[in-house]
């Protein structure tokens, strides 16, 4: 398993409702980044069309819905063709037409690799607005590599819900994708704080891919970055990109780092001899307290 890969992650100003300009944008930075040696290119989370709401729309009418592609797709497939040429893995986020049920739309991210579309991921926690337009997702995903696997999550399932990023790094992942689109409106520290908690605690390295600028009326931080494990004890690296809240992070730009995912320790996941060779990590006790939690009826799906 190859230990060091260069990444490269786009604060990507999607003109709203324009998927066809935002696509050809898109090829263009997957080129670019493929020219500089990059293994793997990230996008935000509704980067192929833009993501805010018209509120005021039934569902069928809403950009969301108009535009959303199945997978495989018009896009994906481009986007795969380009992959396979220049071999080289691309995370995207999109709105997925449910191919079976044509009328259910999920926030998703696509992933393409050198042997073409590897599959999506439906983002399984909708804060306000998304469920106007979206189902949830109710699946992990990770895609294998030669860089060992790597798991996906989109935006307020890595603030919010760190049950999914440690349930990837304790099925050995050592990067994340985070796909995101992180408006001002959401306040100062839920970004930046909650990433930066996850690579600490997981000891993961985490790829954010963020809108930056306007949207149809919302303004987004930009503050793509590469973010893993530093040599100092229980610190977080920022190895390419900025912090959300930063003054630079709003542009329109692609930021690239060399990262060497063996950084990426395995303690808390791995036997440890002073308590009999179990893991500090202890999934049968939290699989009791989710089972209590699901006697209550509010949590049942």
């Amino acid at each position: 398993m190859k230990d060091v890969i260069k990444v490269s992650t786009v604060a990507f100003h999607a003109k709203w409702g324009d998927k066809e300009t935002n696509l050809n944008r898109m090829l263009g930075y997957i080129e670019a980044a493929a020219a500089e040696g990059s293994n793997l290119i990230v996008f935000p989370e509704m980067g192929l069309t833009g993501y805010d709401d018209e509120a005021e729309k039934p569902l069928e009418e809403k950009m969301q819905y108009k535009l959303a592609e199945p997978v495989p797709g018009p896009s994906s497939e481009k986007i795969a063709e380009l992959t396979k040429k220049l071999g080289v893995y691309v995370a995207y986020g999109f709105p997925e037409r449910d191919a079976a049920s044509p009328s259910t739309i999920y926030n998703a991210a696509c992933v393409c690799g050198p042997d073409g579309i590897i599959g999506s991921y439906h983002k399984i926690h909708l804060p306000f607005p998304e469920p106007h337009w979206a189902t949830r997702g109710d699946k992990p995903f990770i895609f294998e590599t030669p860089w060992g696997p790597i798991g996906l999550g989109i935006c307020y399932d890595s603030y919010c819900f760190q049950e999914l990023m440690r349930y990837y790094a304790a099925k050995g992942c050592r990067l994340y994708i985070n796909c995101t689109a992180l408006a001002k409106c959401h306040g100062i520290a839920l970004g930046s704080t909650t990433l930066e908690a996850g690579v600490i605690t997981n000891q993961i390295f985490i790829a954010s891919a963020n809108l930056a600028g306007t949207d149809l009326y919302n303004v987004f931080w930009g503050g793509a970055s590469i973010i893993g494990p530093s040599t100092n004890f229980w610190e977080a690296e920022y190895f390419a990109g900025y912090p959300f809240t930063d003054p630079r992070a709003i542009q329109n730009k692609m930021y690239t780092a060399v990262i060497d995912l063996s950084e990426a320790t395995r303690e808390k996941f791995e036997p440890n001899d002073l308590i009999n060779g179990a893991t500090d990590y202890r999934p049968a006790i939290y699989k009791t307290l989710m089972e209590d939690l699901l006697k209550d009826p509010k949590f049942q799906e």
